[in-house]
């Protein structure tokens, strides 16, 4: 089987001591189906030259499409680089002015269909826009001007650019947890989503999406996402491509195995404590931002012998995580313990835990939601109040019209 470059070079850094090498052969193939997805794509894009002027009538050429990227919901960066492999786009050159029409036509735009979801940016990694639903539309390169007086009645050439396509997912909630934590059954347990469930660390290689139905048909989504390990921060192992995709979760949710986590033989192993604070500091170290966000933790695996001893234990530790940090190494720690809304004893394998879990994921988002519409409001009653106020402390116009004094004799 013939492997991409990258993914020689995952296999490798798997292949040091990080992966059991049991787990390598499995691997391989998992990385090849890794390929089936893909999450950043580059391309080049070409707005369209103007038309030629009309010097002798003074016409004036048409103007060159633009390049325009759009959101559509059922497409995928994968369908877009199978149906364009030259990821060039290049919009149509504007109309010559002639005897018959000296305004010339517009060029032909061309349209990018991308995912919802998308970040664009350009070469130097500026931010051109971002596509969070469907329809969203941002001009990535404009046409040439057609030929007119200003220009001797010469065309201008289209704006030429190379882009960058980058997907993050957009879901509600997004489960955080390293490899083998059970994510994957959990997910199959609380939506219709069908991931791919082993027993070794690495078996999601790529984002899953799932929705949890209630009985009302309200719908959650739920983004199962490739397992974190140490240093992750900094790109290892899956890194990035793990930790941008849940910037846009509304939610976190922990999801830890109470008998600890053990990557392979060369590593250490981590009790469920250690496990918690170790996830909490790859996502400061990677964007502190994620700390802010509303997290749950889920305790998986309460089938297991002892496991209700073990979940005493956590709760006592996470009561005053302070206390025990003095276990750790100091680069280990992170500047804050997250502050979990609900603690949820769970078994993806019996159930056990499964609906008071769905309950308490809809409850936390719907105070999230909640508490952005109240702050929301406070924002436009404040800039209501600011207006009134200036309106009010305006002072009387000079141009007004002043009577004449009249004297009375």
């Amino acid at each position: 089987m013939r492997l991409s470059p990258r993914e020689r070079a995952e296999i490798t850094y798997f292949q040091s001591g990080q992966l059991p090498r049991v787990m390598v052969r499995c691997s391989c193939m998992l990385f090849r189906k890794y390929g089936n997805f893909i999450d950043n794509l580059r391309l080049f894009t070409k707005g369209g030259s103007g038309g030629m002027g009309y010097p002798r009538l003074g016409g004036e050429g048409g103007k060159g499409g633009d390049v325009w990227v759009v959101a559509h919901n059922k497409m995928t960066l994968k369908q877009l680089k199978d149906k364009y492999p030259q990821k060039r786009f290049v919009a149509g050159e504007g109309a010559n002015s002639r005897v018959s029409a000296l305004k010339g036509s517009k060029g032909k735009d061309c349209e990018i269909p991308v995912p919802v979801g998308i970040s664009v940016t350009d070469e130097n990694g500026k931010i051109i826009g971002e596509l969070n639903k469907e329809k969203d539309r941002i001009l990535v390169a404009e046409g040439g001007i057609g030929g007119k007086l200003l220009t001797n009645f010469l065309p201008l050439k289209g704006q030429r650019r190379v882009i960058h396509l980058d997907l993050k997912l957009i879901a509600d909630v997004g489960l955080v947890g390293f490899p083998n934590a059970g994510k994957s059954s959990l997910l199959s347990k609380i939506s219709h989503a069908k991931p791919a469930i082993a027993d070794y660390a690495f078996t999601t290689l790529k984002p899953e999406l799932g929705k949890i139905m209630y009985n009302d048909f309200k719908q959650i989504s739920v983004a199962d996402l490739p397992g974190l390990i140490e240093g992750a921060h900094m790109n290892k192992g899956m890194g990035h491509k793990f930790l941008k995709h849940i910037e846009r979760t509304k939610q976190l949710l922990f999801v830890v195995d109470i008998s600890g986590f053990q990557l392979s033989s060369q590593t250490r192993y981590r009790t469920a404590f250690e496990t918690i604070i170790l996830l909490t500091k790859e996502l400061e170290l990677y964007k502190e931002e994620l700390q802010t966000k509303p997290a749950l933790l889920a305790v998986n695996k309460m089938d297991l012998p002892d496991a209700q001893d073990k979940f005493q234990v956590l709760m006592n530790q996470l009561q005053s995580p302070k206390d025990f940090l003095h276990l750790f190494e100091k680069n280990m720690i992170p500047e804050r313990t997250v502050e979990f809304q609900h603690i949820i004893p769970i078994s993806a394998v019996t159930g056990e835990g499964i609906d008071e879990l769905k309950t308490f994921i809809r409850k936390s988002l719907d105070e999230h939601a909640n508490q952005e519409n109240d702050a929301c409001h406070k924002k436009q009653l404040l800039n209501l109040r600011i207006s009134n106020t200036i309106s009010y402390s305006e002072p009387p116009s000079n141009t007004a019209v002043t009577s004449p004094r009249m004297d009375i004799t």
